[in-house]
């Protein structure tokens, strides 16, 4: 036992400072637990994610036949990856420390009706994984709109009992439209259902109504593969429309140079940098890997 008669007395009580609370800056999380910031910090610092979870629907996409080989060299410079728990598990290194998306749903093939999902993971092995969020796709208009919000509000109930963040990723169909309008709705949805935070596409025109109208923040996903160029003057614009961050999959590791390409999308997320003269940078660092 501790000799109470040799305790040392104290007297650094800085009666002089006023006891700080830092509030919590991100958009819609200062009322959360300290559990959901902790892991939400570890996901925006602003983000670039890097998403490699295709294989769950399409199988070995091109640029994902060997995650090992293409993917880790690029998971250096990447704030969060997002993924399924097979890959997590067989392909990236443990010492990877950054934030983990996992991906959540899933059921249908390219091959069937993708609007047709499930919750694909179970809370506790999530909770073994270590992640910083789940994510699950809703299909606001598809098919199964109902079975894929319910897929939302259930892994939001289970998150929010284990202090896991679940991100809403919104998806467009064949039938689905593309705009403003329909991206304020399906994000909408997604924050008033309790997701943390929301993936969706970023539109030309109007993609600062979506974020003002999103209580909570909002990160773009990339899409289909898009000359460099395109791709950077995206992620610029979104982030200048209030887009928290941006996840990109195949405009990275499809692109020429991958390793130059998430750098080059550091640039313009992280230093505000023009897509300009990320693009010149692309191409330095494009030529210095030859």
């Amino acid at each position: 036992m501790a000799d109470k008669d040799r305790t040392q007395k104290t007297h650094n009580y800085h009666l002089d400072i006023p006891m700080k609370n830092e509030p919590f800056e991100l958009r819609g999380s200062n009322s959360l637990d300290w559990g959901m910031k902790n892991r939400l910090s570890n996901i925006f610092n602003p983000n670039v994610m890097l998403a490699i979870d295709h294989g769950y629907f399409l199988g070995p996409t091109s640029g994902l036949e060997r995650v090992d080989v293409n993917i880790v060299p690029l998971l250096p410079y990447a704030d969060t990856l997002m993924c399924t728990r097979g890959i997590l598990r067989s392909s990236v290194p443990p010492t990877f420390t950054k934030g983990v998306v996992l991906r959540a749903s899933g059921g249908p093939s390219i091959l069937k009706e993708l609007s047709n999902e499930e919750i694909a993971v179970d809370i506790e092995d999530a909770i073994r994984l270590n992640v910083a969020a789940l994510a699950v796709q809703v299909f606001i208009g598809g098919e199964f709109e109902t079975k894929s919000i319910h897929n939302l509000t259930r892994l939001v109930d289970m998150g929010n009992r284990y202090g896991i963040p679940v991100l809403g990723v919104t998806a467009v169909g064949k039938e689905m439209t593309r705009d403003a309008k329909y991206m304020r709705l399906a994000t909408r949805i997604c924050a008033e259902l309790g997701a943390s935070y929301v993936k969706t596409y970023y539109v030309a025109e109007g993609f600062e109504t979506v974020t003002a109208s999103c209580p909570v923040p909002i990160v773009i996903a990339g899409g289909k593969k898009l000359p460099e160029l395109e791709a950077l003057e995206m992620a610029y614009n979104a982030i200048q429309k209030g887009a928290s961050g941006v996840d990109m999959g195949r405009n990275i590791f499809q692109a020429e140079a991958p390793i130059a390409m998430i750098q080059t999308v550091r640039k313009v997320v992280h230093e505000n940098m023009s897509p300009a003269e990320a693009y010149e940078i692309y191409q330095t660092l494009k030529k210095e890997k030859k």
